[in-house]
């Protein structure tokens, strides 16, 4: 098959893939308030992971069918797009300001998830052990959240989806399980197509499966990012898209990256520490000088934004310029 069969069939499941996860989403909320679990633990279990889940899903196929290098491209890529060009993006269109629970909590959270995911992907494999300590800090993560949530007040947090809360609201006990069971059944199978197609767009190249994980896959499981965190800037209410993002990225790291570890342990290759993983941790501390800077109210400029947008496009053209000049 081309090089545009194989697109067609990405682009078709990152479609599906986005779609069945919002139904799935949407479903298990509904499930989850007629058998009475709390909205706080609603907003803070199945929002906060439920959102992730296309990239979870992939990265547990990815792992199965023997392609970790997908799963952990997604992880790091994902990183990489969200600040780099969905932030970046948004930022040019207007200021972005640091709320202070972001300032406060996302993203100290995301320094020692970053710190983390070196330490582990620098050894010469991803092992269970790594896979251990990082889910092991999902679960701190949660715990704290928690806690958090019930000393300031019984709702969660906004930056933890209340928009998929309120659409769950008064769907019916049938429509919940009918929604849930529904979108479960295709989140796998556009997952399975998805990671299928990158297998295969990858051999179409001649590029490494890692390098399809870090562009294609992670870009197109980024959309629905910059498309929330763009529309919610330009209704005004920028302070909530850093904080979606940087919460995004750290269970990009915590949970999705400790997937391949689990099921597979796979290798890493040096490309992956000193050309993926510096980009990511590069973004990051951008974006953490941006909140700690010198300026009276901490915020991304449109100026900032250009400057996170170059270094994508830098990224991804070294990517290229790698990849063209070994075929």
């Amino acid at each position: 098959m081309e090089f545009a069969g194989w697109l067609a069939y990405i682009a078709v499941g990152v479609g599906l893939l986005v779609w069945s996860a919002d139904r799935f989403l949407t479903g298990a909320i509904g499930a989850a308030n007629r058998i009475g679990v709390s909205p706080l633990l609603i907003g803070l279990t199945a929002v906060s992971v439920g959102t992730s889940g296309p990239e979870i899903v992939v990265a547990a196929l990815a792992s199965v069918r023997n392609t970790p290098d997908i799963a952990i491209g997604n992880a790091i890529g994902s990183n990489i797009a969200n600040i780099g060009l969905v932030l970046g993006i948004t930022a040019l269109f207007r200021p972005l300001p640091f709320a202070r629970s972001v300032l406060n909590f996302e993203l100290r959270w995301l320094i020692a998830a970053t710190v983390i995911s070196v330490i582990c992907i620098s050894g010469s494999a991803l092992t269970r052990l790594d896979g251990m300590i990082l889910l092991f800090g999902l679960l701190i993560l949660m715990w704290q959240l928690i806690q958090g949530q019930r000393k300031e007040s019984a709702q969660p947090k906004e930056v933890l989806g209340r928009e998929e809360l309120n659409r769950a609201q008064g769907l019916s006990g049938k429509k919940s399980v009918w929604l849930f069971l529904s979108g479960l059944v295709i989140l796998l199978l556009s997952a399975e197509l998805l990671v299928w197609s990158a297998t295969g767009l990858a051999r179409a190249l001649d590029v490494p499966e890692l390098v399809i994980g870090l562009t294609v896959i992670a870009v197109g499981t980024s959309l629905p990012e910059l498309t929330a965190t763009l529309g919610g800037a330009l209704k005004g209410q920028p302070d909530l898209a850093i904080g979606n993002i940087v919460g995004s990225n750290i269970l990009n790291i915590l949970a999705i990256l400790a997937i391949p570890a689990l099921i597979s342990a796979p290798d890493t290759s040096p490309e992956t520490l000193w050309r993926d993983l510096l980009t990511m941790v590069a973004l990051t501390v951008m974006l953490v000088f941006f909140a700690y800077g010198f300026r009276e109210r901490p915020s991304i400029t449109p100026f900032e934004g250009l400057v996170l947008v170059v270094t994508w496009v830098a990224y991804n053209a070294l990517l290229y310029h790698q990849n063209t000049a070994a075929v």
